[in-house]
């Protein structure tokens, strides 16, 4: 049998059975095979390069692999990179040599899952896509410029598929019921509102759609309903990778939301996260550092809440555990942003790498040994707290930075009531150390 040739119907899945053949099958990715489109052009006229189809489950990248294995006159290997390795490699460029010797005939070596893959054994494909023995492409889930070799990458075109919008799915299941490689001739129909549930569900996942319509079909009657399709998809998987790409944007649209004010959307992404099984101790630490990083001393409460979240999130666990960080989330969210703290650390970082060890001033020396007090470690320290407001006027920087300011307080909050005292200390400072220099 050929790679993608169509087995007999009988406990084939109802997805595979109706693979596409060729390109005018192919529902969905219009910006990649629309008329026009580079990657059209090249399957249309059997000029494909190595390239890389990057996209969620269920968004044709298999499909496209058939269609490129339909239209081409080059030889077309399947290899999976759970099932296979190394050693295998090696004989299909050993046959893929032949083939162009004696046939000059291409290979295209089609790798599903290529990100199952470590950098090193990705490394054993660039020798051969190099020397052009093979023509490389490609499936992956996760995102290439993490999980693919650079030097793979660059030799490759990278396509990105995207998830499939409700009209796309609801002709791919109105086809399903109609084509005998499907359900077609057997009398099958689906309710509009089980038809709308299947497009929505879905979530832009074909292969979810059609092997949901075929377990309503097993198990409902002819006329397919909203509660036989509800039944059939059970609880509705959400597009995620703890580990992986869809985690980083989920998290990152969560902290933004809250960054932004905006607490509904804060709850959205939360309720993301916590549905698709993310760890909630990973939401409660980044909420802690939110809380100082973009909040801080305009709101200083937002960091003990912060912290008590974490805390019950860790005493009491899920389900219970989402009401703290929904409260943490909308607290955090309402409350005035400054990034004061953070931004005076950065900048007072730089200045130390900048700088290097510059001397403590021995005014503010630790002086625990009678030769320090020699030396003068310590000599002329002003002590705070004998002063009856609790202020002095000398440095505790190091001479050559003298002045220098790395934290300033926004107007935002309880931030702009410690930009005003700092103010005010600046002020008395200046008028003693005059008076000091006067007297």
């Amino acid at each position: 049998m050929d790679l993608f040739e169509q087995a007999p119907a009988g406990g084939t899945p109802l997805a595979e059975r109706l693979r596409p053949r060729n390109l005018d099958e192919v529902v969905g990715q219009q910006h990649l095979l629309g008329p026009g489109r580079l990657l059209r052009q090249l399957i249309s006229s059997d000029r494909i390069s190595s390239l890389i189809l990057w996209g969620p489950p269920g968004v044709g990248k298999t499909t496209l692999a058939q269609v490129i294995a339909n239209s081409t006159s080059s030889r077309f290997v399947f290899f999976s990179a759970v099932l296979q390795g190394v050693k295998e490699i090696r004989e299909i460029v050993a046959g893929a040599r032949e083939e162009r010797a004696f046939h000059d005939r291409r290979t295209v070596l089609f790798v599903d899952e290529i990100h199952r893959f470590n950098k090193a054994q990705q490394d054993a494909f660039l020798p051969y896509v190099e020397k052009g023995d093979i023509i490389l492409i490609g499936a992956t889930t996760e995102n290439p410029s993490f999980e693919v070799n650079a030097a793979l990458l660059s030799r490759s075109r990278v396509f990105t598929l995207e998830p499939l919008p409700e009209e796309e799915i609801g002709r791919l299941l109105d086809r399903a019921l109609e084509d005998p490689r499907g359900l077609g001739g057997q009398g099958y129909s689906l309710t509009e509102e089980a038809r709308e549930l299947l497009c929505r569900q879905a979530d832009g996942d074909a292969r979810t759609a059609l092997n949901a319509l075929e377990t309503a079909a097993a198990v409902g009657c002819r006329e397919i309903d909203a509660a036989t399709v509800q039944q059939a998809m059970q609880t509705r998987t959400l597009r995620y990778d703890k580990g992986a790409e869809e985690h980083y944007n989920v998290i990152s649209a969560f902290i933004k939301s809250i960054r932004g004010s905006d607490p509904d959307a804060a709850l959205y992404w939360l309720a993301r996260m916590l549905e698709a099984g993310e760890d909630p101790l990973f939401i409660a630490r980044r909420l802690v550092i939110l809380a100082s990083e973009d909040i801080g001393n305009a709101d200083p409460r937002g960091l003990q809440l912060a912290v008590a979240a974490q805390q019950a999130v860790h005493f009491i666990g899920l389900p219970e555990g989402r009401i703290p960080l929904a409260q943490v989330t909308t607290y955090l969210a309402a409350a005035p942003k400054s990034n004061a703290a953070y931004a005076g650390i950065k900048a007072a970082q730089a200045e130390v790498r900048k700088s290097g060890s510059l001397p403590v001033p021995l005014h503010i020396r630790n002086a625990p040994t009678g030769l320090m007090k020699q030396l003068g470690y310590g000599a002329g320290y002003q002590y705070a707290h004998n002063d009856p407001q609790g202020i002095v006027t000398q440095s505790h920087l190091p001479e050559h930075l003298a002045g220098s300011r790395y934290y300033q307080p926004t107007e935002h909050g309880f931030e702009k009531t410690i930009g005003e005292r700092l103010a005010w200390l600046e002020q008395l400072k200046k008028s003693r150390a005059s008076d000091e220099k006067s007297s």
